[in-house]
């Protein structure tokens, strides 16, 4: 692993609310004790209607994102409907299942909106699938949960719950080692779809935060 550019170190966030999902994340990526980049995506758009965050080997894990954009648009053409949370999910926990004797060395939270409302799923490299109101990983995650049990409630909205994740991963970053330079923030809504927040957005929350 140590010759392996790795997001290991990271923290990822995602909220489950009344009208959608919010994922936020940090951006360093590390090799080693080397920060080898600054500005690591961390959050992908899988469709429309779903996004995915990511944490651990950076080629697994961006070949399991095209996996998961290839199946998603394969599945759109061929039965003329978009894929559901769940069955997205589904699928992804097979890819990493079916690969568990030379794994994925990733972790990937999942999620969106589809017909039967918004969901997050969390994902393990050997494929365990769990869904959750609001989770984090990485390093950091410990002190993003602390925001997230301190405030998160069922009620939320999706503009809520971006403040809230911002919090989350501040926090994290202020305190662990691994996890900084700069925050992603992307929300999925029935009403939007896939939005990535701007970074002037994502500073002005963080200054009315203060």
């Amino acid at each position: 692993m140590n010759d392996k550019k790795t997001l290991k170190g990271t923290t990822t966030v995602g909220i489950t609310c009344r009208d959608g999902v919010v994922f936020a994340t940090e951006r360093r990526a590390s090799m080693g004790n080397l920060i080898a980049h600054k500005t690591a995506d961390k959050i992908f758009r899988i469709d429309e209607h779903i996004a995915a965050t990511i944490a651990g080997s950076v080629a697994d894990a961006q070949s399991l994102m095209k996996y998961l954009k290839a199946e998603a648009a394969l599945y759109r053409m061929r039965n003329s409907e978009r894929i559901s949370i769940e069955a997205a999910a589904a699928l992804a926990s097979n890819i990493l299942h079916s690969s568990r004797f030379y794994p994925f060395i990733v972790q990937t939270l999942l999620g969106g909106v589809d017909d039967k409302g918004a969901k997050i799923y969390s994902l393990d490299p050997s494929g365990g699938m769990i869904p959750d109101k609001f989770v984090s990983t990485g390093s950091g995650s410990p002190i993003a949960y602390g925001v997230l049990e301190d405030r998160y409630t069922e009620d939320l909205y999706v503009d809520e719950g971006v403040d809230i994740a911002i919090r989350a991963i501040k926090s994290a970053m202020e305190r662990d080692t691994y996890s900084g330079n700069s925050i992603l923030v992307a929300t999925v809504t029935e009403e939007e779809g896939f939005r990535m927040i701007t970074e002037e957005e994502i500073q002005k929350r963080i200054e009315d935060l203060n």
